[in-house]
C-alpha cells in the first residue's frame, strides 16, 4: 500500500466522520446510529482477522486491554454520537481533535512519560483560551449547545483515558486484535443501551442516515484505525501528528458546503488558538531541540 495514499486516506475518512456522525443520527436517532454502526464495525474487524488469519488472543492482559479499549470505545462515541445533535459537525472534530493533548498530558501524569515543559504548557494554554472561546459562543447559542460542546468534551477525555489505560496495561498486541477486542467489548454495551432507552426498530431509516451507517462502520471504524496505523509505522511520529491537526479545519468546510452549517468567525478564531495550541505542543519541543543544535554547531 502506498504511504501516501494511506495518509490521504486517512485524513479524508476522519474528516468526513463528524458530518457522517451527524446524517446517520438523523432519522433513527443517535443510539441506534452508533449502535448499528458498532455492529458492523465489529464484523468487518472480525471478516478481517479471518482473511489475515489473525485472532484474538485470551490471556489475562489481551483481556484487559480489550476492556480499556472496548470501555473507551463505548464512552467516547456515545457522547461524541449524542452531542453531535446540538453542534455543528466541524465543531466535533475541533474538539475531538484535543485527543492528543490529553493524552499526551495523562501520559505524562500516569505513565510516567515525558514531562510537561514551558513549551507544552503554552500549548495547552493556547488550546485552553480557544475552548474558553468556543465555549463563550455556545453560551450565546443556547444551553443545547453548551450541553453539546461538553459532550463531545467528555468524550474526549474518555478517549484519551482509554488510550493511556490500554497503554499502561502493555499487553504486545496486534492493533487490529486491540480494535476488534475493543468492538467485541463495546458492541453488547450499545446493544444493552438500544433495548433499554429505545429498543423500538425505526419505522423508516432515511437513505442519508443509512449510508452514513454503513460509511462509518466499514470507513470509520474499520479502514480509518487500518489507514492510521498504517501510516504510524511508516511515518515519523511528528507527520502523523499532521492528520488531527488537518481534520477539523477539512470537516469545518466540508459541513459548510455540504449541510449548510455555519460556523461563526469567533467558532473560526477559537478552533484557530485550539490548532496553534496542538501545533506547539506538538512541534515546539522539537524546534527548540533543533534550533539549539544548530547554535551549538555554530
Amino acid at each position: 500500500m502506498s504511504v501516501p495514499l494511506a495518509f490521504i486516506g486517512a485524513i479524508l475518512i476522519w474528516s468526513t466522520t463528524p458530518l457522517a456522525i451527524k446524517w446517520s443520527a438523523e432519522g433513527p436517532g443517535f443510539i441506534f446510529a452508533v449502535s448499528s454502526r458498532m455492529l458492523i464495525g465489529t464484523l468487518g474487524c472480525l471478516f478481517i482477522l479471518m482473511l489475515v488469519r489473525g485472532k484474538l488472543h485470551w490471556h489475562r492482559q489481551a483481556l484487559r486491554s480489550y476492556v480499556a479499549a472496548g470501555l473507551g470505545i463505548f464512552g467516547a462515541m456515545s457522547c461524541v454520537y449524542w452531542g453531535a445533535q446540538f453542534i455543528p459537525s466541524g465543531l466535533v472534530s475541533v474538539i475531538f481533535g484535543l485527543t492528543p493533548l490529553l493524552t499526551g498530558l495523562m501520559a505524562s501524569i500516569w505513565l510516567k512519560e515525558q514531562g510537561l515543559n514551558l513549551t507544552k504548557l503554552m500549548g495547552l494554554a493556547s488550546a485552553f483560551a480557544g475552548l474558553v472561546v468556543i465555549f463563550g459562543d455556545g453560551v450565546s447559542a443556547g444551553e443545547d449547545a453548551v450541553l453539546g460542546m461538553l459532550s463531545v468534551l467528555m468524550a474526549t477525555v474518555l478517549h484519551s483515558t482509554s488510550t493511556v489505560w490500554v497503554k499502561k496495561v502493555g499487553a504486545d498486541l496486534p492493533v487490529m486484535s486491540i480494535t476488534t477486542g475493543g468492538l467485541v467489548v463495546a458492541l453488547p454495551l450499545y446493544l444493552l443501551s438500544w433495548v433499554v432507552l429505545d429498543g423500538e426498530w425505526p419505522t423508516a431509516i432515511p437513505d442519508t442516515a443509512m449510508w452514513s451507517i454503513v460509511y462509518l462502520g466499514l470507513f470509520g471504524s474499520v479502514m480509518g484505525f487500518i489507514l492510521f496505523y498504517y501510516v504510524l509505522k511508516h511515518v515519523e511520529a511528528s507527520r502523523v501528528g499532521l492528520i488531527p491537526l488537518v481534520t477539523p479545519v477539512l470537516a469545518l468546510i466540508l459541513g459548510q458546503l455540504l449541510n449548510h452549517e455555519t460556523i461563526p468567525s469567533v467558532v473560526w478564531a477559537g478552533s484557530g488558538l485550539i490548532l496553534l495550541g496542538m501545533s506547539v505542543y506538538q512541534w515546539g519541543p522539537l524546534l527548540l531541540r533543533q534550533r539549539k543544535l544548530l547554535a551549538q554547531e555554530e
